[in-house]
């Protein structure tokens, strides 16, 4: 493999990986040529819809899979080459739970480190920080499944700390929390990388959960990554503001797309559904010559809005559509996949 930039704990490198579809069907190209670094002591996150690559990059890179082809390095080992190596070195927090439910939160912790191979003692000393941190000390004792979800997801987090990994792979660690249970994530996971200089790998769909916490971002669609960098370095690429515009039916959408072409304004335009989305150099300026435009045409707007370029909106520029609608679509085709494996299994 190719010598790893230096000061990077992750390198992936061109990697590909299919899956068989069964029933005659084509492979499913879930990596095609993925590429990204990170450096030492910063988080990076995947940003992508659901199936767009980011867990089975988690899963090559934690060992957990192999790459059809490509390289990928952990704290400069070959993932290849030395998997046992990178495991010794890394902590990973799967979307699912992975603590046991009959075991008080405590035994969770110590076992995770005597398979690890800590002596009981150090390993119990070791939980008992943990438990502190991450304010689960009183509800040590109880069984997993009497704790909140939050709680459970701490905890899930705790075991991936338990022999203080260099690197911690994050995959969706907050999905299904409420407001507050993120909330405290989120500060957890900035003083991981602040204070102990660990190097973390974040995977999410929450556009906000990525601007908030990765020091350098990468854009995974189609098991590619389309564009990298900080979120702010992304966002000001895009020149101008952003203009959002919604009526009241769809079925007038391609008048108000040409109206708004005749007076050019705006560009990059893009419809979908009843939303139009342009972008402007002086959005506060073109929006009411654009709406004036429209009430010419007798075309009614619900709403319209300006503003300063978002995650979304990076999305929408390099992929050629919303963030919610790519996610809403996988989701949707996750389900109908997970249907006709049920079909088969009967």
């Amino acid at each position: 493999m190719a010598a790893s930039p230096d000061g990077m704990a992750l390198a992936a490198v061109d990697l590909v990986k299919t899956y068989s579809q069964g029933r005659g069907a084509p492979a499913l190209r879930a990596l095609d040529g993925l590429t990204f670094h990170a450096e030492t002591g910063t988080v990076f996150g995947l940003l992508g819809p659901n199936g767009a690559g980011k867990s089975t990059t988690v899963k090559i890179l934690s060992t957990l899979s192999r790459a059809d082809s490509g390289d990928a390095s952990v704290a400069g080992i070959d993932v290849r080459r030395h998997p046992e190596r990178v495991r010794s070195v890394i902590g990973f927090v799967a979307q699912k739970q992975v603590s046991d439910p009959m075991d008080t939160g405590l035994e969770n912790l110590v076992l995770a480190g005597q398979l690890h191979g800590m002596p009981t003692r150090v390993a119990r000393a070791r939980a008992g920080e943990l438990l502190d941190r991450f304010a689960l000390t009183s509800a040590s004792r109880r069984q997993v499944k009497t704790y909140s979800g939050g709680m459970a997801r701490k905890l899930d987090v705790a075991i991936g700390l338990m022999h203080q990994p260099e690197v911690l792979f994050l995959d969706e660690p907050t999905t299904g929390l409420d407001p507050e249970a993120r909330a405290e994530m989120w500060a957890e996971i900035e003083r991981m990388s602040r204070e102990e200089r660990m190097t973390v790998l974040l995977t999410t769909h929450y556009l906000d959960e990525a601007d908030r916490l990765a020091n350098r971002l990468a854009i995974v669609d189609a098991g590619r990554i389309v564009t990298e960098g900080t979120p702010e370095e992304l966002k000001s690429d895009l020149r101008g503001d952003a203009v959002v515009i919604e009526v009241h039916e769809a079925s007038v959408v391609p008048d108000v797309l040409a109206a708004i072409a005749r007076v050019g304004v705006l560009r990059d335009v893009a419809a979908e559904g009843r939303t139009v989305r342009a972008r402007a150099d002086e959005g506060g300026a073109a929006l009411p010559v654009v709406l004036g435009a429209l009430d010419a045409e007798g075309l009614a707007v619900a709403s319209a809005t300006v503003a300063r370029p978002s995650l979304d909106d990076v999305y929408l520029a390099h992929t050629g559509r919303t963030f919610a609608s790519a996610h809403a679509r996988s989701t949707r085709e996750h389900a109908d996949a997970d249907e006709d494996l049920e079909e088969v299994a009967s």
